[in-house]
């Protein structure tokens, strides 16, 4: 136990120092971007998780270095029973309705035992939860849920949906109702194991669990386990992430029969629903179809996707989104650098070469496919490459099937390209650089994807302009020869 415990600290620490690592290296490149564009770049600056002063064991450099010591310590307050985390960091995160989320941030020793206790219960338990419950568990991740539901709902060209939301889910949970369950439903669950679970429970609410601690993501599941249970017993087809759910079903009573599940888990655990991101019930249809109730929808948005009858496609504000980062990533290297006052170490385009545009469309590449390049893509497409990794954010979506929704994003993205190369044209002029008769300047759309398709760099197609569809493609390839968890980003997993 001893032991575990040790390794399980030493792993929270790396993992943290690796982030740390991660954000310091950003900050040298984004710096030595910033001298090659402007002759006085801002210095950079180096800040530290503002937590880190409050005690040494958030540093995960100090806990590193005394893991051993700290294990032991902790490893004896848990077998005399008297082991306490250390009061927590509380941090406010923004949300997007304007509102803020608390999160819990443990020191990392007492992080490291939330994971301990976690992946010991869910070993012994994850057989106990419903097959339809898909959240923080190491056998369901989000991809199957919106597989499952998505292939479900194509069966029927109409369906009966009811979409739902809990307020305040993890903070508002009675403590009364889950000390209920750990003796019900055949969950077990050791002595040792509820001092441990009340220890991380805020003391004397009486409602709420930390969100931000592995323990909890266990319990959250452990709640609802009468919830998911009813609905099963009562034939009710639904998906639940944590406290999203999505109900289906081509009977209008079981649709009624589920709020009145929901009405009474509403009322034993403690937990309002949520009325402003609760639509209620619905029928879900094909376009074009008659539809007898006044609340008619041709799609659902569930966890980052849109499913319709006939599609599983990107959802509008994730589209948006994307949009937006690509837009800022075109801005940032052609227009910001000639919108100052004066010109500073600002490379100007010459012999059909610039070195901006080069370098906007590489970070594009790599936002969307990761590490990839277009000769790794068509060489896995054509089977000459066995297998590859996929990493951008494209491989957060690998279950699409809306191809017109790629193709549209392929003609915008040509679009947004070109107009801001006609914007970078004009800025030069105003500095007396005309650029309009030399290439990328000189083309039109059609003409720039083919130049920078056959246009090479030090001998590659380095210019070649990203495509929605082409990374799509190849992640349908990985997926049917190597199935989802594969293709999909691991990040993919912690949903929110």
């Amino acid at each position: 136990m001893r032991k575990l415990l040790e390794q399980k600290i030493k792993e929270e620490a790396r993992k943290l120092s690796l982030r740390y690592h991660a954000y310091h290296n950003n900050l040298e490149i984004e710096y030595q971007s910033n001298k090659k564009r402007f002759l006085d770049p801002p210095a950079k600056d180096i800040k530290l998780p503002a937590y880190w002063s409050e005690d040494r064991k958030f540093n995960p450099f100090y806990v590193q270095k005394h893991s051993r010591q700290i294990a032991y310590s902790i490893y004896r307050k848990i077998k005399n029973g008297i082991y306490e985390p250390n009061p927590p960091h509380i941090m406010e995160v923004p949300k997007s309705n304007g509102k803020t989320r608390n999160i819990t941030v443990y020191q990392i020793p007492d992080a490291a035992v939330s994971t301990l206790y976690y992946e010991q219960l869910l070993s012994k338990n994850k057989h106990r939860f419903s097959s339809f419950s898909y959240a923080y568990r190491n056998d369901r991740n989000v991809h199957f849920a919106i597989q499952d539901i998505a292939v479900d709902l194509s069966q029927h060209a109409r369906t009966f949906i009811a979409e739902f939301d809990f307020s305040d889910f993890f903070g508002s949970i009675s403590h009364e109702y889950l000390f209920e369950q750990f003796d019900k439903n055949g969950f077990f669950i050791s002595e040792e194991e509820r001092k441990i679970i009340r220890s991380f429970l805020p003391p004397s609410m009486g409602v709420g669990i930390p969100q931000g601690s592995s323990i909890s993501l266990f319990l959250a599941n452990l709640v609802c386990w009468e919830l998911d249970r009813n609905f099963e017993k009562n034939g009710i087809q639904f998906a639940r992430y944590a406290d999203d759910t999505v109900i289906w079903s081509q009977e209008y009573d079981k649709i009624c029969k589920a709020f009145e599940i929901i009405n009474d888990f509403s009322e034993n655990a403690g937990v309002k629903i949520n009325v402003g991101k609760s639509d209620g019930i619905s029928l879900l249809t094909r376009e074009g179809l008659p539809a007898e109730l006044e609340s008619v929808k041709h799609k659902i948005d569930f966890l980052g996707y849109s499913i319709s009858v006939d599609h599983l496609s990107i959802k509008e504000k994730s589209v948006k989104k994307i949009k937006k980062q690509i837009s800022y990533l075109l801005y940032r290297n052609l227009i910001q650098p000639l919108k100052g006052p004066q010109l500073r170490a600002v490379t100007i385009p010459a012999n059909d070469r610039d070195p901006a545009f080069l370098t906007a469309i590489l970070q594009i590449r790599r936002y969307l496919y990761g590490n990839l390049s277009e000769k790794q893509l068509r060489d896995y497409l054509a089977g000459r490459l066995k297998t590859i990794n996929f990493k951008g954010i494209m491989s957060f979506y690998p279950l699409l099937t809306d191809e017109e929704q790629l193709k549209k994003l392929d003609g915008w993205l040509s679009s947004v390209i070109i107009r801001a190369l006609h914007l970078r044209a004009r800025l030069l002029k105003r500095w007396r650089f005309n650029r309009d008769n030399i290439f990328p300047f000189n083309v039109n759309k059609a003409e720039l994807i083919e130049r920078c398709k056959i246009t090479l760099i030090n001998g590659k197609p380095l210019l070649e302009i990203p495509s929605f569809l082409r990374i799509y493609r190849a992640i349908q390839k990985g997926l049917i020869s190597e199935g989802i968890e594969r293709v999909m980003n691991p990040s993919s997993s912690y949903y929110e």
